[in-house]
């Protein structure tokens, strides 16, 4: 394979697409989480080249200059997170699919590109409310980091009819089965 499919899970922070996206790669085997680079800081149990490439801001934008990069943004200033085009090809060399877990103009960016080889998935929060307690249940944030992400998840809930399927996480042993059905059906293995 080549050239394999692409599935695209994205979702405001807090609404649960990496719990999602985890549970999926240890029961689908012919999945492999394509790993995004970015420009922040580490955070606590992180690791470079498992969770993200960790990048400087210079290192990043290089890589921008370079045209490294499938898509990126720059979600706050100097804070980058984008996908290598190394990184989407390495899992197609291995026989693969890549799973993204991004956020929702990320995502976007990526179904934009590859059109019917990508699947968009939106993770929707059963809240704004529930996604600010999870948000503060993770202790990594600040006080004006989680009001930053749920100011943005009011904008990003907006562009859920632009994914080609949403998965309401108000119940996550539901939300798992449907997100298994989903990638099932397009992969149609």
């Amino acid at each position: 394979m080549d050239q394999g499919k692409l599935i695209i899970f994205s979702a405001p922070s807090g609404a649960g697409k990496t719990t999602i996206v985890h549970h999926l790669l240890n029961v689908l085997p012919y999945l492999e989480f394509s790993i995004s680079a970015c420009s922040r800081p580490m955070r606590k149990g992180e690791q470079n080249g498992v969770d993200y490439y960790f990048l400087t801001v210079d290192e990043f934008k290089q890589k921008i200059a370079n045209g490294e990069f499938i898509e990126w943004e720059e979600v706050y200033t100097n804070n980058f997170y984008g996908t290598l085009k190394s990184e989407v090809q390495r899992i197609w060399k291995n026989n693969r699919h890549a799973i993204f877990d991004v956020d929702v103009e990320g995502g976007l960016n990526l179904k934009k590109q590859f059109g019917e080889k990508a699947l968009a998935v939106f993770v929707m929060p059963p809240s704004i409310q529930s996604l600010e307690q999870r948000l503060k249940q993770r202790e990594t944030e600040t006080p004006e980091s989680i009001a930053r992400r749920v100011g943005k998840a009011a904008i990003e809930l907006k562009l859920a009819e632009q994914f080609d399927k949403i998965i309401l996480n108000d119940d996550l042993g539901k939300a798992l089965a449907e997100a298994e059905k989903i990638v099932g059906e397009f992969i149609k293995v």
